[in-house]
């Protein structure tokens, strides 16, 4: 599950315990990405918290889905499969459209948004990711204006920016720690984003 000692939750107890409980799914099942937090659990608590704020809130205002998909590209990138393959079912099952959900895989796949079913306004939010993911230095303003001339709200900037932020960072802890998917129930989340502290996983 990874490479360094985790704690199963039929071992835990205080603390890490009461966070399981809030990031559990079906059956007491904890994905591999938390439970390596399981010997330092103040990480887990941040880590959940970023991803709950970044991808999961009521205030956020471009649709879930194409968060996931910013997601999804962002861990093909940096070759995190364990990422994508729970995000891309994430994606699927918002989207709710199992033959764009494929095409917009296969394009991520293929490293050519450009035959993605999304729209010009998407597109270029993928291209802002890939120049973030790969080499952020090289973005200057001119990047933040294309993206406002496209139609983004400055705070809708910010959630493409942190989403992106998020998944870079979430990849660098599954591949750095070799978490693997074994065990895992494939793309739960954290589905009630009304509550910003409802942390179950469905």
């Amino acid at each position: 599950m990874a490479w360094i000692k985790t704690i199963p939750y039929s071992e835990s107890s205080g603390r890490l315990r009461d966070l399981y409980d809030r990031v559990k799914g079906p059956n007491d099942n904890v994905d591999n990405i938390m439970m390596a937090h399981s010997i330092r659990p103040h990480t887990m608590e941040g880590h959940m918290a970023i991803y709950k704020y970044v991808l999961h809130h009521k205030n956020n205002t471009i649709p879930k889905w194409f968060l996931e998909t910013l997601g999804v590209w962002i861990s093909h990138l940096n070759n995190c499969s364990y990422c994508l393959e729970h995000h891309f079912a994430g994606l699927k099952r918002l989207l709710a459209d199992d033959q764009r959900s494929q095409s917009i895989k296969t394009a991520i796949e293929e490293n050519n948004i450009s035959i993605a079913p999304l729209d010009e306004k998407q597109k270029l939010a993928m291209s802002y990711a890939k120049i973030l993911n790969d080499s952020p230095s090289s973005l200057t303003k001119r990047n933040i204006t294309d993206l406002r001339n496209a139609g983004f709200e400055d705070g809708e900037i910010l959630e493409i920016n942190q989403v992106c932020a998020y998944f870079s960072y979430a990849n660098r802890t599954v591949l750095g720690l070799g978490c693997s998917t074994a065990g895992d129930i494939i793309g739960l989340s954290p589905n009630n984003s009304e509550d910003p502290d409802d942390w179950s996983h469905s």
